[in-house]
Parts: structure tokens; sequence; C-alpha cells
């Protein structure tokens, strides 16, 4: 099969297409043909040699796929509720760019009705860690207000999407007002430009002083801090990623007067157990939403999946609103 790989750690140029021998599925696991896949941080990571796949997982990059089931024990198939020829979106340990990729049948989704294979594609590894860090680690609920860092992200728009159907105020910070217009055409409350505006002093007036009660961080670093100071009492903050850094200083004594939660989860190495409890939490709680209409995919630029490292070029100048993905 075709197949993009990193060829060694370092810049985009690194990524190469080659050859590489058909995955076979193991039991439990489905043999999915791709036609499209998303890219994401994780995979700039691993490509710089930062983020190394788990143990048994393939070394090529890629966490989120969308094709056709073309392998796999039927029983366990049917088990599960598929057949062969079935659409479905996958989130995968790795292997995602190539023709082929395996995955557990239990990350597997049917691809929403009407969606396409790019837009399917676009869903698993941002579906799934929104609704691990916002609504189940943070425990959004209905008449609270989120703030989202880094909003025009790909997981900043899904958030926003999926805290809005679910009846959240949303606050996201971005880094131009281009992205501001679209994160609130997207449905965004309001959208701050962290470059010309105080996040910490613009949450607090926007909520009339009392705070946001969930935040959703992809920087960390000296953010914390400032996270804490708007937060709203009994508020929870979920990190998700460290682009600003592992190291934080905050004032620990807000945490304990004003009763604050400080979490944050990564996807990859949990179990398929649990990720499979999450994908039919997905399953009945976003899914409706998508065929619905109500959430709806947001994909910035389709490349072809040959130039993987025009793609991660993209990805890492920040110049994006949602997702970028490629295409076989």
């Amino acid at each position: 099969m075709q197949a993009i790989e990193i060829s060694r750690p370092g810049g985009p140029e690194v990524l190469r297409l080659a050859e590489r021998p058909d995955p076979v599925p193991r039991a439990g696991e489905v043999l999915i043909e791709v036609a499209a896949c998303g890219v994401n941080r994780p995979d700039v990571l691993q490509r710089k040699g930062a983020y190394p796949p788990p143990p048994g997982a393939s070394d090529l990059p890629g966490l989120e796929v969308a094709g056709r089931i073309v392998g796999g024990d039927a029983a366990e198939l049917a088990a599960a509720g598929f057949k062969l020829g079935d659409r479905v979106c996958a989130l995968t340990h790795g292997g995602g760019y190539a023709r082929l990729c395996v995955a557990p049948i239990r990350q597997c989704l049917p691809a929403p009705a009407g969606w396409s294979d790019v837009d399917a594609a676009s869903l698993p590894e941002t579906c799934f860690t929104v609704w691990i860090n916002v609504f189940e680690r943070a425990r959004l609920q209905p008449g609270e207000t989120l703030l989202v860092q880094g909003g025009s992200s790909g997981i900043g728009v899904t958030a926003i999407q999926l805290a809005r159907a679910l009846g959240s105020d949303v606050i996201v910070t971005v880094g131009d007002d281009d992205k501001a217009r679209a994160c609130v055409a997207l449905g965004a409350n309001h959208a701050i430009n962290y470059k010309t505006q105080d996040f910490v002093v613009e949450a607090r007036r926007l909520t009339d002083g009392r705070g946001v009660d969930v935040i959703l961080d992809m920087v960390a670093g000296d953010y914390v801090a400032r996270e804490v100071e708007c937060l709203a009492d009994d508020g929870r903050l979920s990190i998700i990623a460290v682009q600003g850094g592992v190291a934080a200083s905050f004032d620990a004594g807000q945490v304990l007067r004003r009763r604050l939660t400080i979490t944050g989860s990564t996807l990859r190495p949990r179990t398929v157990e649990y990720k499979a409890s999450i994908g039919r939490a997905l399953r009945e709680r976003v899914w409706p939403l998508l065929e619905a209409g109500r959430v709806k995919p947001v994909v910035h630029r389709v490349f072809p999946a040959a130039e993987a490292a025009q793609a991660h070029a993209l990805m890492e100048s920040s110049r994006h609103v949602g997702k970028i993905m490629l295409a076989w």
C-alpha cells in the first residue's frame, strides 16, 4: 500500500510517500480502506520525534481516518453493528496516513449520514478529545460558560459547536480578528483577540465579574496562573496540550478557597475499553447533533496525501480555521 512515513525526525520535508506492506487486522480490529485522514498537532510532534507511538502501534502518523471497512472478522463486525463495505470513521493508535489502516472495532463510528469521507475523517480525534475533557472531566453543564483557548483550531471549532448545541455559552481566544469573526459565526458568544486584549480581564467583564465555569486549555505554561484568575468559584480547568511549556506557577490558595479543579488528559495511551466508552457516548449524544446539522464540519483545506508536508507546514503556521485534511 501507499503510505506517508516519517523518514527521520525533523521538519515537514521529512514526510515522504512510500510503499508499505498491507496491515493485517487482529482480533477485535477492522481494516479500513482510507479515503481521508485528519492532520493533528500530535502528528506534528511525532514527526519531530517528540511524541513516539505507543508500543504495538504503527510508526506511521495519523490518528483519525474515514473510509470503507474492507477486512475483519464477520462475527465481530456484526456484534458491533458493522459489515464489510460500511462507511466508518475511526480513532486509531497511529497509521492513519496510509491507504489502508487497522483500527479497533470499538473505536469505529458510522460516517454520519450526508457527510463526505473528508468531513467524517475530521471528527474522531477532536470529538473524542472534547467529549473527554470538556464534558466528562470538566463536567460542563447547560447554562455554564466555557472558555476555549485557541478557538479556531480543530479542537476549538468542535468545542464551540458541541458546547453551544448542548446549552452552554462559549468564549474563545484567537490570534486575529478574522479568526474571531469565524468563531462567532460558528456559534461562539464572544471572541477575544489575545494579541490585543487581556483574556483574563475580558473573560471577567463578559461574565459580569463572575468568571468562567470551564476552561479548555492547549497552552499551559504561564497561562495556568492567568486561567486560575478568570475561573468562577467551583470552576474547572482542563489542560490538553502544553504548547506554552510544562512548568506552571499559580496561586494554590485560590484553588483551596474557591474550590477550583485543575485536570487534564492525553488520549492516545488510554485503553481500547476506555475509548470505546467514549465512542458509545458520542454515538448517543453527539452523532444525532451531526446528522441533524446542529454541528457541522469545519474543514479549512484538503491536501492530496502526497502533499502531507505542505499540510504540516500549514498546521505549524496556525493560519487555518478548523481542520486540515489529507485525501487519497
